[in-house]
């Protein structure tokens, strides 16, 4: 089974999304901690409201979300492949 699997192309393709799944992930904490602790760590007198929001909670959670959701999408059509789950020379 594990010779199997270095010779299936797609357990490489997996492999790779699965890759570009965690740099997403690690791209949005980061987004995330940067803005929240970043602008979040000033006093409450200094901060600045956009929408009614604090500037660190509105660039953190809800741009931050805007820009997650881009991207995940943009890496879907561009990045990710559609691969059967049936092996090649399964017959049906």
């Amino acid at each position: 089974m594990d010779k199997k699997m270095h010779e299936d192309a797609r357990f490489k393709i997996a492999k790779k999304e699965a890759w570009i799944g965690i740099l997403l992930v690690l791209f949005n904490f980061i987004w995330w901690y940067g803005f929240a602790y970043g602008l979040g760590s000033r006093p409450v007198e200094e901060y600045r409201f956009i929408f009614g929001l604090p500037d660190w909670f509105f660039y953190s959670c809800v741009l931050g979300l805007i820009v997650m959701i881009f991207l995940v999408f943009f890496t879907v059509k561009v990045f990710f492949k559609d691969v059967s789950f049936h092996e090649e020379g399964e017959k049906q």
